[in-house]
């Protein structure tokens, strides 16, 4: 009777094992799809005193998470809308924006990811949270992410405000 519980027990921890290793090794995409936007916030975050090679090594990353021929288009400041066509104007966009303002500290909360049918392309729908140092009023946007399966990687093909409904 104990050598069947011992048995049981160690086909119970293999099996758990196992999925546990099934996740970790073949994420679903809405995780890696999480991971990625997340990672996006990270690396739009930025203090002051930031070094050069920090800069450019965090503008490598964001790179990598773009399409090359990335839409985005956003309207977080009624004075300022923003619209860049290809990824190097982005990434060139935000190189800028770390030379020009003090610190920014971004963040997506309300993260909704709809995967299509087909499981190369995918929709993100959520709430930009931005901070510039400096500034009183945060920025509060919500947006709408598309994403596309390119060479086995999910990357960010377009990036629009969310339209609200009438």
């Amino acid at each position: 009777m104990l050598k069947l519980a011992t048995r049981l027990v160690l086909l119970a921890a293999v099996i758990v094992a196992g999925i546990w290793a099934w996740n970790y090794f073949f994420p679903s995409p809405q995780k890696v799809i999480g991971r990625n936007l997340l990672k996006l916030a990270q690396l739009a975050s930025f203090s002051a005193g930031e070094g050069n090679f920090k800069k450019l090594a965090e503008m490598e990353r964001l790179r990598s998470l773009l399409a090359g021929n990335i839409h985005v288009s956003l309207d977080v400041s009624e004075k300022h809308p923003l619209t860049f066509d290809n990824r190097e104007e982005l990434v060139q966009a935000a190189l800028a924006a770390r030379s020009a303002v003090k610190g920014l500290q971004a963040d997506f909360s309300e993260i909704n990811i709809i995967v299509n049918a087909d499981r190369q392309s995918a929709v993100a729908v959520l709430v930009l949270q931005a901070k510039i140092a400096g500034e009183s009023e945060p920025i509060v946007a919500p947006l709408k992410v598309t994403l596309g399966k390119i060479n086995g990687e999910w990357l960010m093909t377009r990036i629009e405000p969310v339209k609200a409904l009438r």
